[in-house]
């Protein structure tokens, strides 16, 4: 029912911005078991080692990225640590030529795609072998082949852009539909409302997951939003909608599966919104003890989605401890061995930041080339890899 076909009341009577309240989904408990009355989700055991291979893997991968920041290897880094479930278990339920668009913290649906070590290593050090040749800051990743959309920095840019590749789909007639990562924080941009209203409007075949992790880089969720989070706006936008514990797995893995389901069958935009935990710092760049408790953080390393999903496993037989271990060992010494090895890789040519992208670059960008290398050969101090290129 459209607003113009409302119901008449001859009663004056406010709504309040909590009257509709949206459940959350949770189906596994912190200990491994199912809640009462909850139903798994239809889970191979190969997909589900999957998905847990890749937590593990994301999880090696963000200890040792932070550390090598620390020790001055890298510029920048952002963890995805207490949203594995969220991340990895969401594009679990999606297929191979469905496209994801990302925010910056999803390199854990790029990982279940298969997108290798060593390219993570190339794009995060901005070397010749890596996909964007150096032009994105690190882990705004990209992959033609794997369906993911470069990551851009500016907020919410990819809202609508997943609305508008969606609504392609649609032209195009493919089974197929766009998974779209955001944050909360993210939900307060005009672009936010500006890709729900097109998609809701147009009927796009687009997914808008919410990753709810409770801060937006050091702002606490409600002192962000006033009513019932982001899940109300879908419903506002005429979108089905579902809300889901976003450190439980199976729940997401559930929600995403029945959410394409309805993006691709029947044509039409699903938002979901997972609640979960930053149990990490916004970046490298971030110090969370300025703004939260120990506390509150121990709270969440409670109910913490990589333990959760062990403790299934375990309980099902499909994972011991000993093979943690020695899949733990493994992923540490690829990821440091991976990264020496990257770090001797040069950097890419200077001069393919122009005819990388021109098949015949403009006389005013060559001529800026030109300038560009007379201050690189001037200051060659300031450029110790660019300028070894440089003559």
């Amino acid at each position: 029912m459209s607003g113009n076909e409302s119901k008449i009341t001859h009663k004056l009577r406010m709504m309040s911005g909590f009257e509709l309240p949206i459940d959350t989904l949770s189906l596994l408990k912190p200990d491994g078991s199912l809640h009462d009355g909850a139903k798994a989700p239809k889970l191979s055991k190969e997909t589900a080692l999957r998905i847990y291979d890749t937590m593990l893997f994301i999880r090696v991968l963000d200890e040792r990225m932070v550390a090598a920041q620390r020790q001055g290897r890298l510029s920048f880094y952002m963890t995805c640590i207490g949203e594995e479930a969220a991340v990895i278990g969401s594009a679990a339920a999606f297929e191979d030529h469905d496209m994801i668009m990302g925010q910056y913290r999803e390199h854990g649906a790029l990982r279940y795609r298969g997108f290798p070590t060593e390219q993570f290593m190339h794009q995060m050090l901005s070397n010749s072998k890596d996909l964007g040749k150096g032009r994105q800051m690190p882990i705004h990743y990209g992959s033609r082949a794997l369906n993911y959309m470069t990551i851009s920095s500016p907020l919410a840019t990819q809202i609508p852009q997943a609305a508008g590749y969606a609504y392609g789909q649609k032209l195009d007639g493919k089974k197929a539909c766009t998974l779209v990562y955001f944050g909360e924080g993210a939900a307060s941009e005009g672009d936010f409302h500006a890709g729900m209203n097109m998609a809701a409007v147009l009927k796009c075949p687009t997914v808008f997951f919410c990753r709810n992790n409770g801060y937006a880089i050091s702002t606490p969720s409600e002192e962000q939003y006033a009513g019932d989070g982001i899940a109300a706006r879908g419903v506002g936008y005429g979108m089905q909608t579902i809300r889901v514990d976003g450190n439980d797995v199976l729940a997401v893995f559930a929600a995403c599966v029945e959410a394409r389901k309805i993006a691709v069958e029947k044509q039409e935009p699903v938002l979901v919104e997972a609640m979960s935990y930053r149990l990490g710092a916004h970046s490298t760049s971030d110090d969370p003890s300025g703004y939260r408790s120990k506390d509150e953080e121990e709270k969440w390393r409670s109910v913490d989605p990589v333990l959760r999903m062990k403790n299934w496993l375990i309980a099902k037989k499909w994972w011991a401890e000993q093979q943690e271990k020695a899949v733990l060992e493994t992923y540490r010494k690829e990821v440091l061995d991976t990264l020496k090895a990257t770090e001797k890789v040069p950097a890419p040519a200077l001069e393919e930041i122009i005819t990388d992208v021109y098949d015949q670059p403009p006389a005013h960008l060559q001529q800026q080339l030109a300038e560009l290398r007379e201050h690189i050969a001037k200051y060659p101090e300031k450029y110790p890899k660019t300028a070894q290129g440089v003559k």
